[in-house]
């Protein structure tokens, strides 16, 4: 097997900071040491890459993706090869995407479609959660057989009525199984039945603009749900991670529990961190382009979210990946803002938002590299072969140049989406070379791997129970 040395760069992981030269042989790292030490691999090496004043990093983890999705009678633009290999330009080299159970069907057969979408296409690692449209006694035995081959994580929905939404005897249920299986619950927490009243008064008085999507789905709503979530959690026994959290009333709710001792996690996305209802309310149905729920919040509330961060009460930061394009997907919302696809494009720009949240001071490097790769890996059961620079890890690794300089553009983007939610944005760092599992999948701007290499990653449970 091929053997990869990188040399000279400063490998960040969670834990640490050390100039140190990595060996690769085949598909693992197998050893770090000082420069001086390495000189004896060169040898023997089959490719040597120069990191001198770059960081090499593990390669991204998203833990919440969203391709090919069926969603408002469109489906996301990103299939599973476009949109892994725009997350290996951005530097992620693993996703944890969501199979969809239909109502009254199985979670076998959600899981077997999704699997049939993604195999032998995608250019990066990724695995699956379990999407409970329909609780049922069958599916609720059915994630335990879930759990035994590697999907370990289950979401529900207490939005969207009539399409994904579970209620809370439902959830209860779901949750007392995953506190027998050891699965994690996630959760999309925003009150949906009250959220569909307030879209039916704004459209029957004719706020039909995509910024009414914001106002309709209020913060209150938000934090409501997730205090909900919480105590069915705390009633079932099980974990739970909230996804997708955009207010800073929902973040006092995780602060709480987590106070207490909870195994209570919450996750949020760059576009709450970077983006507002401003952008919501941008003339011309041009808000339409960032229509997401939880919906984009007052700029306000983003210093709660990067408190957070901090603190840790919320421990993830994933895109929820899920574009549409604006001309003929976004806009079959004209007129009706609910008729709006809800989703963002974002897989290709985390990584490089937050080493920019890092110049900026909101977090610190290492902090940056717990939210973005070894904390989710960790959550999802699959640290340390992801999410760290180690002996015996996969070689998902990142020769990050902090000095590169770019402005983010749909016109250079590899999305599979026609805008970019960043669209004129400057950014400082970026990726240059990745590899996953030991192949070079991008080289200086160029992509060098192919759709197949990807592999499906089994799970264990979340590592943060046991």
């Amino acid at each position: 097997m091929a053997r990869t040395l990188i040399r000279g760069g400063l490998v960040v992981t969670a834990a640490e900071e050390a100039y140190a030269d990595v060996l690769v042989d085949g598909t693992q790292v197998v050893a770090l040491a000082a420069p001086d030490v390495a000189e004896a691999w060169l040898p023997g090496a089959d490719l040597v890459i120069d990191a001198t004043d770059r960081y090499v990093i593990p390669g991204g983890v998203d833990a919440h993706t969203h391709m090919q999705m069926p969603f408002g009678g469109t489906v996301a633009s990103d299939t599973f090869e476009t949109g892994t290999r725009a997350a290996a330009f951005g530097g992620t080299t693993t996703i944890v995407d969501f199979a969809i159970q239909s109502v009254g069907s199985t979670l076998r057969a959600g899981l077997d479609a999704w699997h049939a979408k993604a195999e032998g296409v995608c250019a990066i690692d990724y695995a699956f959660h379990m999407i409970l449209a329909d609780v049922n006694d069958t599916t609720l035995n059915e994630m335990d057989l879930l759990v035994d081959e590697g999907v370990t994580s289950f979401k529900m929905f207490m939005a969207y009525p009539g399409v994904l939404y579970s209620d809370d005897g439902q959830i209860l249920r779901a949750m007392q199984q995953a506190a027998h299986n050891g699965a994690l619950p996630m959760m999309h927490a925003e009150n949906g039945i009250a959220i569909d009243v307030l879209i039916a008064q704004a459209l029957a008085a004719g706020r039909t603009d995509p910024r009414v999507h914001g106002e309709v789905r209020k913060a209150l709503l938000e934090a409501e749900a997730t205090h909900r979530a919480i105590a069915l959690a705390r009633v079932a026994g099980s974990p739970l991670y909230v996804v997708h959290v955009s207010a800073a009333e929902a973040v006092e709710e995780l602060t709480r529990a987590r106070d207490l001792g909870l195994n209570v996690f919450g996750e949020t996305c760059p576009q709450y961190l970077f983006l507002s209802t401003e952008d919501l309310a941008r003339p011309d149905f041009e808000g339409a382009k960032y229509v997401c729920s939880t919906p984009l919040r007052p700029a306000e509330h983003q210093s709660a979210l990067w408190r957070g961060l901090r603190s840790n009460d919320l421990s993830v930061v994933s895109t929820d990946h899920c574009p549409f394009c604006f001309v003929g997907q976004k806009d079959l919302g004209r007129g009706d803002f609910s008729k709006i696809p809800n989703g963002l494009p974002g897989v290709e720009n985390r990584m490089d938002l937050l080493h920019q949240a890092v110049l900026d001071g909101h977090i610190s490097r290492r902090r940056w590299i717990e939210l973005a790769c070894a904390t989710p890996a960790r959550m999802f059961g699959l640290y340390p072969r992801k999410g760290t620079v180690a002996p015996g890890g996969d070689a998902d690794l990142v020769v990050y140049d902090p000095a590169a300089e770019y402005t983010v553009s749909a016109a250079t983007h590899h999305m599979n989406v026609d805008y970019s939610a960043y669209e004129g944005r400057r950014l400082t760092g970026r990726a240059e070379t990745v590899l996953s599992r030991g192949t070079v999948v991008v080289d200086r701007g160029r992509y060098t791997g192919h759709a197949g290499h990807g592999a499906f990653l089994p799970r264990a449970t979340c590592q943060y129970l046991t």
